[in-house]
């Protein structure tokens, strides 16, 4: 599957990079007061149309002590280590304008990379309305790309590979090609290890050793594993292709094996800026010292507590050693939160107070900057649908006293467990949309599973399976059994994993079912699970979020709901040795502190009602919650406070502190008749719904008839495809390039990529072949890999 980037580049995504998109309809909020003069500007709200600054003094104004030092520690090394809500993008991006602005840094000459087209996005729009255009922010991959693309015929010569857009299709041809017979979550799980191997620069010769060390849970043997490894980049290179990692892989060999391309390249960019520096993989690490070379004109920003993503490759050890490499570097600690509440603050402090290990001895000790809000509420349930109905019930009463819904979110640790508050939410008729994953019933196990139930109610009676099965739980268990479901769960994660949770979510409804319902048959259970399946197809445009954990960094809400926060949930059965079971501390913290306001903990004593009660709260929330014993703390270490920790080369061009004033946040205007909008809708098309459309009627239908076609071909509702809102934007836009297609809110980058081709073509007015509609299919069918 290949994704667009805002600057238009085609690039394959890995397990590695990971799309984390905004909710949408989140209106702006205003500043509160902060800080101890009460009117620097908050740190994660910027205004819609803010005024460009008309200086480099300006630039600074409204930045707090500590995002000011960074903003004008211009010179060496900086290492800034961000908590969650602290403004981290902010600071960076006015550290860059005031360079600019101030003449001390040339635009062309300084390169931002993060992680997510999103987040490079993000940062371009941010620089613009400072007024620092011109400067280069993109992806590791993004950026490593356009290097190959250009040093392709000068390093290696004649034209570069393809970048292979069916990866999965490869691995597969590997795994036949070694007698190996992989199913499709298999074949998801060992192209992850591929990936993970690439990134940490393991050859497939020391794959087993290398997962043992790491504690990796291989989806097969590992020795299986390294022969489809070794037989895949053979096919690779038989077919002429290149994956996503070999993007990094080969800029990073043309940068050491040719001195000449390295200077080219380090003559262009001479100052470098790395966003979220904790999920940095030793080959981006790799690249990003060969682009300095013997400089040290670097700035990297990060947070220990939020790694979350090591299974990928990505480590914290780059930025916690990053003084250790750079003796000389200016420390900056940002520790003013300016999203949550000091009630969601302490909370997150006190999680993060028992941890253990490196990234724990590196914690910060974040003080809220926002007034007092609620205490956070934790609630014990009977069981799993109890919890869920009551979560609905709050979340129904937080929309009646006023709270959007797509201010409000449900946050768990598998996609499993959507299925249940899917359900429970439609039950109680809030609106609700699912991030990060596909519907319950769109995934493509339940669907399977759903053929196989409903054969077996028409035809069960031949079905030598259910011969000496009576109950209904065990029919389904019988027929479910032939679609990978066992009595005991696989070991390990992944997509594996992923589908037996899936499975196991059928046969635990059809117990409930069979519970509630005595003498139902395989046929009524089919119903209730179309009825389900139809029910939570209505389209939702405001909608609580539904999301993992994984899924929820990088986003925030008014009110969040952490569910299922029990053992061997959170921490999850297989997080076994000390640096897993961290790891899972981290990821709570990390949704504990998305919540601004409001916050919901909650967890099941039994899975069923009438189920033996036999769960426990999450270890990690003794001594958090009423009642509970606190356990022996962490060690703590050299986090904590916010300041300023200067090396050999202090920090220069600091300007004293300006009488910090309010941003003025303009808000969304009509483009036809100025009026201020509200509506999440008529801000999508930047017009109020009853003025004047120059929308192209004839496009709309041909968008409309192609849309139809799409979502007959895929099974999902059109809506799925795109809103009637976004087709109307892109029938009054009339976009001619991939550029002005994704700037059309409701695009993205999935979609583009998936339906770019065809909308382009719409609009250009050309007939669309049977070829392109193939082609969109076989791009939907890939899956990434995290």
């Amino acid at each position: 599957m290949e994704v667009t980037s805002v600057a238009g580049e085609k690039v394959t995504p890995a397990a590695l990079v990971r799309l984390r998109a905004p909710a949408c309809g989140q209106p702006p909020h205003p500043s509160p007061a902060t800080w101890q003069h009460g009117h620097v500007t908050a740190a994660t709200h910027s205004p819609l149309f803010p005024q460009v600054p008309d200086s480099a003094d300006a630039v600074l104004e409204g930045l707090d002590p500590e995002q000011r030092e960074v903003a004008t520690a211009l010179h060496g090394p900086v290492c800034v280590l961000a908590g969650a809500g602290t403004g981290k993008t902010r600071a960076i991006t006015h550290r860059i304008a005031y360079g600019v602005r101030a003449g001390v840094l040339q635009p062309s000459s300084v390169l931002a990379v993060t992680f997510t087209n999103r987040a490079a996005g993000e940062m371009r729009g941010r620089l613009r309305q400072l007024g620092a255009h011109g400067v280069q922010a993109r992806t590791f991959h993004s950026a490593a790309l356009r290097q190959l693309q250009y040093f392709w015929p000068k390093a290696i010569g004649g034209s570069m590979p393809r970048i292979v857009d069916r990866k999965v299709q490869i691995v597969a041809d590997a795994a036949a090609a070694c007698r190996l017979r992989l199913d499709r979550g298999e074949l998801r799980d060992v192209t992850a290890e591929i990936e993970w191997a690439k990134v940490t620069q393991t050859v497939p010769a020391d794959y087993a050793p290398a997962a043992a060390k790491a504690g990796r849970e291989a989806p097969r043997d590992p020795a299986e594993i390294a022969r489809i490894y070794s037989l895949y980049e053979d096919l690779k290179r038989d077919r002429a292709v290149i994956d996503f990692e070999d993007v990094l892989l080969l800029t990073v060999g043309i940068l050491q094996d040719r001195q000449d391309v390295a200077e080219q390249v380090r003559a262009q960019y001479q100052h470098f800026v790395v966003d979220e520096y904790q999920d940095v993989s030793p080959l981006q690490q790799r690249l990003l010292e060969l682009w300095l070379g013997d400089r040290d004109n670097l700035c990297v920003v990060g947070d220990a507590s939020q790694t979350i993503y090591s299974f990928t490759g990505a480590t914290p050890d780059h930025l916690l050693d990053f003084r250790v490499r750079h003796p000389g570097a200016t420390v900056v600690k940002l520790v003013r939160d300016y999203r949550s509440t000091p009630q969601v603050v302490h909370l997150a402090n006190g999680l993060l107070a028992q941890a253990r290990g490196r990234a724990a001895d590196h914690r910060l000790e974040l003080v809220s900057q926002r007034p007092a809000g609620p205490e956070p509420v934790f609630t014990e349930y009977t069981d799993e649908p109890a919890e869920a109905e009551g979560a609905a019930r709050r979340i129904r009463d937080l929309l009646d006293a006023g709270v959007p819904a797509a201010e409000i979110a449900v946050l768990f640790r598998t996609n499993a467990q959507s299925e249940t508050y899917e359900q429970a939410l439609a039950d109680a008729g809030v609106p609700y949309q699912l991030r990060g994953a596909e519907r319950f019933f769109d995934r493509p196990e339940v669907r399977k599973a759903g053929v196989a139930l409903r054969a077996a109610s028409r035809f069960g009676g031949n079905d030598a399976l259910l011969d000496d099965v009576v109950d209904l739980p065990s029919q389904v268990r019988a027929v479910l059994s032939g679609e990978g479901w066992t009595p005991q769960p696989p070991a390990g994660s992944g997509a594996v994993r992923e589908r037996w949770e899936s499975l196991a979510a059928l046969v635990n409804l059809a117990q409930d079912f069979a519970a509630a319902r005595p003498g139902a048959t395989l046929a009524d259970l089919v119903a209730e699970l179309d009825e389900r399946a139809n029910a939570q197809h209505a389209p939702t445009v405001q909608g609580v979020t539904l999301a993992s954990l994984h899924s929820a960094k990088g986003l925030e809400w008014d009110a969040v709901f952490l569910v299922g926060i029990a053992e061997g949930m959170m921490p999850i059965t297989y997080a076994r040795t000390d640096e897993q079971i961290e790891e899972e501390r981290r990821l709570l913290y990390v949704g504990v502190t998305r919540a601004r306001e409001r916050l919901f903990l909650s967890w099941a004593l039994s899975r069923s009602p009438g189920g033996r009660p036999s769960r426990r709260p999450s270890r990690f929330l003794d001594g958090l919650r009423r009642g509970s014993s606190a356990p022996g703390a962490g060690r703590g270490g050299a986090g904590g406070a916010g300041g300023v920790e200067r090396g050999q080369a202090r920090a220069v061009g600091a300007a004293e502190a300006a009488a910090p004033r309010r941003v003025r946040r303009t808000p969304a205007r009509c483009r036809v008749c100025g009026r201020t909008l509200t509506d999440a809708g008529e801000m999508k098309l930047m017009r109020c719904e009853d003025c004047p459309s120059d929308m192209d009627e004839g496009l709309y239908e041909r968008l409309r008839d192609w849309r139809a076609e799409q979502a007959r071909r895929s099974g999902q509702p059109a809506y799925c495809v795109f809103t009637d809102r976004t087709l109307i934007a892109i029938a009054e836009a009339v976009p001619e390039d991939e550029r002005e297609l994704v700037r059309i809110p409701g695009v993205g980058a999935r979609k583009l990529n998936r339906y770019g081709a065809d909308v382009l073509a719409l609009c250009a007015g050309r007939d669309l072949g049977a070829d392109a509609a193939d082609a969109a299919d076989e791009a939907g069918g890939e899956t990434s890999g995290h």
